[in-house]
């Protein structure tokens, strides 16, 4: 039954239209499930539409309709539920339509197609011999019926505007661009299938080409990242380079080829031998070089199987489109060339995501069908601020856009005139604001210049671009450039806080559920040889200084803060004896993310010297919502009231057992969400750099006393867009509308 389900999905999915996507539906359903009539009704302007029949009459298509009140199809519509009747004819609801030719049939089951909530349509299959579909039947036809939905939708929409010009999505990174797509097909896989090739000539060509080029590519993106100065990048090329020889993996590719085998097969082939080989071996650097294996095949079979997909010139602004943006995908595109990113998945709270707005690049998730949509090398406009994709606009369009990208640049040079002014409210409130980094060029010094320090540095960032985990010395000069780069002031590092949404290529996590399972702390405490290393290079990186704060992520309980904290003094009192220099004992902290410390924060405040709330992952833990799965994600609200209260409650707590409280969620960075915080008495905000200056801006033009009165109504509300709306009308009246867009 799951190969003739994934057959039919996958038939109607590639189908070039709707008219040949329906009939190929309900023929094959109809031989399937050997009956003797299957049809499909869809949904349009409120009315049920005979759209596709294999077994009632073929002129009744199109022309028939029928209100969700009139019919079993109907019924089926109304109630959102399958019906199995083995006599239809005996049902009230049943209604005959003159010039369909179903009278001679009595079974009758049918099945409700929904996607998102709402109804699209209803797929029947119908028999002459009266008599009860079975348990089987019944499940194979809903089941059809809910994969069908999205490709139905999808080519619905196609069939109501054939020369669609607009894709929507969710808004993940705001901003404006334009530029021309250049569109990363789907995921390839290293696995591939075994083929033989009788032309061994050319087969030999097409893998020598691939490998010059995947050279040329390398050797390129090290030489720009050595001339930005991106040492934490430099090193994944060279070493990388150095496998295309052929004395290494570019010989065994060629000798594979040369054995008989496809260019692909042999690349997959190679790759996988040497990979198994590799992870078997008992030395860890050893094991580390699996993972460069992997990666070096799967861009050689890029170029093998999509050639010249990169081939856009450096200097040319595109707009990336993918299935799913990652972080090395987004370090390795020039800074200058990347102005914009779509992806068919993800979240507005993924890794990647975090990443684009720290780089300042607007980007759309969850836009489906945008993969398979044509748009490559065709000019985009892409609208963040309203998650709108623009496909071939006219010229009027375009000028309009390019004015709106000139108002908002102005907007941004207006807010940071004041960038070099303390954030101060009317009353006289300072609030200090902090940024959030990971990637060194994202630190730029005239915004690190603005800002009172470092509130959150992901040193995750380090580990995901290298492909084996980075050696102390290694990290240590990182460490110092990020320190180097506000310097005086304090620097928040957080321990490496990898899985759920941030995996690295060389440490797989397969896990059900990663965002509960073994992520953050509970990882570097099951490997105290890397948490180790890691504590030591931050507190050489610091020196004597009291710069450096060291955060520990993911938190659950007491006696993981207790270990950390015994893993950073061994660490300290390792380096002072090796050494025999002078360091200082790092202020060291948690992350407030797993509810249960919000209950526990007396007992918190006698071991740590301050804390941070992730409002990203305590929101999604407090709602039971996996922020990146789009099916939910819409429930993912960090102005629920609830959570509202839970962070009004943890600033009480943290005030009362004097434990200094910051916030480096998103939600320190968005307006709204930054003037709901400083009325419940935040005043430590660690945002992204692109929302730094406006945030400044914002808060030297409100009161503190009328941010309490705010705040005070907006936890009388009963859901997150009441709250929205009352704090846009609060801007609104102080005529700071324009802040929120």
């Amino acid at each position: 039954m799951l190969k003739t389900l994934r057959d039919i999905t996958q038939a109607v999915a590639a189908a070039h239209d709707l008219h040949s996507a329906l009939n190929l539906l309900v023929s094959r359903t109809k031989t399937a499930m050997a009956t003797q009539c299957c049809s499909i009704y869809l949904l349009e302007s409120e009315q049920l539409v005979l759209s596709a029949t294999d077994g009632l009459e073929p002129s009744a298509v199109g022309h028939i309709k029928m209100s969700l009140s009139e019919g079993l199809v109907g019924f089926v519509a109304e109630r959102e539920e399958p019906i199995n009747l083995a006599d239809a004819h005996k049902h009230p609801r049943f209604k005959a339509f003159d010039g369909v030719g179903e009278g001679e049939f009595h079974a009758f089951l049918a099945a409700p197609i929904i996607y998102q909530k709402r109804i699209l349509g209803v797929i029947v299959v119908q028999q002459v011999d009266p008599r009860q579909f079975d348990e089987g039947e019944e499940a194979f036809l809903m089941t059809l019926a809910a994969q069908l939905a999205m490709a139905i939708r999808n080519l619905t929409k196609k069939a109501e505007a054939p020369d669609l010009l607009h894709f929507k999505g969710t808004s993940a990174a705001n901003g404006v661009a334009i530029a021309h797509g250049l569109v990363l097909g789907g995921q390839i896989e290293l696995e591939q299938a075994d083929e033989k090739r009788t032309d061994t000539a050319a087969e030999v060509l097409r893998i020598t080409t691939a490998i010059e080029a995947c050279k040329e590519t390398l050797s390129s993106l090290s030489q720009r990242f050595d001339q930005e100065e991106d040492n934490e990048v430099v090193s994944i090329f060279s070493a990388l380079q150095q496998l295309l020889d052929n004395a290494s993996l570019g010989g065994e590719y060629i000798k594979e080829v040369r054995e008989g085998w496809s260019a692909v097969s042999a690349v997959s082939r190679v790759s996988l031998r040497y990979i198994e080989q590799f992870t078997q071996m008992q030395d860890l650097y050893l094991k580390e070089r699996a993972s460069d294996i992997r990666d070096l095949g799967l861009r050689v079979l890029r170029l093998l199987i999509e050639p010249e997909r990169m081939g856009v010139e450096p200097d040319v602004p595109v707009i990336l489109v993918t299935k799913e943006a990652d972080a090395t995908m987004l370090a390795e595109f020039p800074r200058h060339k990347l102005v914009g990113i779509v992806t068919e998945q993800g979240g507005v709270n993924s890794h990647a995501a975090i990443l684009a707005r720290a780089l300042g690049v607007p980007a759309i998730i969850g836009v489906e069908g945008i993969l398979t949509a044509g748009i490559d090398k065709k000019l985009l406009i892409i609208n963040a601020n309203r998650g709108q994709i623009l496909v071939s606009p006219t010229p009027t369009i375009i000028n309009e856009y390019r004015n709106l990208i000139s108002a908002e640049k102005a907007l941004q040079d207006r807010y940071s005139q004041e960038l070099d002014l303390p954030a101060e409210t009317i009353d006289g409130k300072r609030i200090h604001l902090y940024l959030n980094a990971g990637l060194l060029s994202s630190l730029a010094s005239e915004i690190a210049d603005g800002a009172d320090g470092i509130g959150l540095y992901r040193s995750e960032i380090p580990f995901m671009l290298h492909q084996r985990f980075p050696s102390e010395s290694e990290q240590v000069k990182v460490y110092k450039q990020v320190l180097a780069s506000v310097t005086g002031k304090p620097v928040v590092m957080r321990t490496l806080d990898v899985g759920g949404d941030k995996p690295l290529s060389y440490f797989p996590i397969n896990e059900e559920n990663p965002f509960l399972g073994w992520r953050g702390i509970r990882l570097s405490l099951d490997h105290p040889e890397l948490f180790l290393v890691q504590l030591r290079a931050m507190i050489q990186a610091g020196g004597d200084s009291n710069q450096l704060h060291i955060l520990l992520p993911m938190v659950s309980n007491l006696d993981e803060i207790d270990q950390a904290i015994a893993y950073l003094e061994q660490a300290f009192f390792e380096l002072k004896s090796d050494s025999g220099k002078t360091f200082s004992r790092p202020k060291i902290g948690i992350m407030i993310e797993v509810p249960a410390l919000l209950y526990q924060l007396a007992e918190v405040a006698k071991r740590v010297d301050f804390v941070s709330v992730g409002s990203n992952d305590l929101t999604q833990y407090m709602l039971a919502v996996d922020r990146n799965n789009p099916r939910v994600s819409s429930l993912y609200d960090c102005y629920h009231p609830g959570i509202l209260r839970a962070l009004k409650r943890a600033r009480f707590d943290c005030w009362q057992y004097h434990l200094p409280v910051s916030v480096c969620g998103e939600l320190a960075g968005e307006p709204i969400g930054v003037i709901l915080l400083v009325a419940m008495g935040y005043d430590q905000l660690s945002m992204n750099q692109g929302s730094l200056a406006r945030i400044n801006y914002l808060l030297r033009r409100v009161s503190h006393s009328d941010l309490s009165e705010l705040l005070e109504m907006a936890l009388t509300l009963t859901s997150g867009q009441e709250v929205r709306d009352l704090v846009r009308e609060y801007f609104e009246s102080r005529e700071l509308g324009a802040i929120l867009n």
